[in-house]
């Protein structure tokens, strides 16, 4: 099954500008099987997505992307802001008590980019910018995720190989995800999963098994496997 791991749409994400119906028709027109709605303010329920997504033949899933003091992190398994979340340890925590997953997103944004532009939550960790793989992949983040997000469709392919990289480096699995906020990113970047899906709990259950790979160009009619 082909996902698209990281979607915000104009329901829970103010600076998203992607309905609904764009959401289900560049969907099937691309060939998602189904996608993760990783809001920022969380708001989906199941019933709305049974009402919003009826006829649609997409499997959808709601989850988060929490701002926390390490950067951005997708949790799947909690659909609603909880207190304390913002920290780093508290989210841990808290998704495992819902029997969740954690996937760092986009972790190197920014990171080849000249100040003032190279604004990245973990840098601040550091007395310097670093400037080897291992440096970075000691950061305290990696040990709170479960997965790296390695491809990250708003992203450049040089954040994303360095993503992959540290990955891969940690022995950690690496999931794609389009991060859309307009029709155009849909599919840009996904993970494709060995078994079926079809719901959270299959979800987080083949993501913890490892039976996914991430991939690019699914937008293009070109699925290709991420192996940077």
């Amino acid at each position: 099954m082909k996902f698209d791991l990281h979607v915000h749409t104009v329901f829970g994400s103010s600076d998203s500008n992607l309905t609904i119906e764009q959401v289900i028709s560049e969907s099937n027109r691309i060939g998602l099987d189904g996608l993760c709605l990783t809001e920022h303010g969380g708001g989906w329920t199941s019933d709305k997505i049974s009402e919003s997504f009826k006829n649609s033949g997409l499997v959808v899933i709601p989850a988060l992307e929490v701002n926390t003091e390490m950067g951005h992190v997708i949790a799947i398994g909690i659909t609603s802001h909880l207190p304390g979340i913002h920290k780093i340890d508290v989210l841990r925590k808290v998704i495992d008590e819902h029997d969740g997953v954690l996937i760092s997103a986009h972790p190197m944004r920014n990171f080849f980019n000249k100040p003032p532009y190279d604004s990245n939550l973990i840098f601040r960790d550091f007395d310097r910018r670093p400037d080897s793989i291992l440096e970075i992949a000691n950061h305290e983040l990696f040990n709170y995720v479960d997965f790296i997000e390695v491809t990250n469709g708003a992203n450049t392919s040089e954040e994303n190989n360095l993503a992959f990289k540290i990955a891969q480096s940690l022995n950690k699995k690496g999931t794609g995800g389009s991060d859309a906020h307009s029709i155009q990113g849909i599919g840009k970047s996904v993970t494709v999963f060995d078994s079926k899906i079809n719901d959270t709990a299959s979800l987080v259950k083949n993501l913890k098994v490892g039976n996914f790979y991430p991939a690019e160009r699914l937008n293009k009619g070109c699925l290709t496997p991420f192996t940077k």
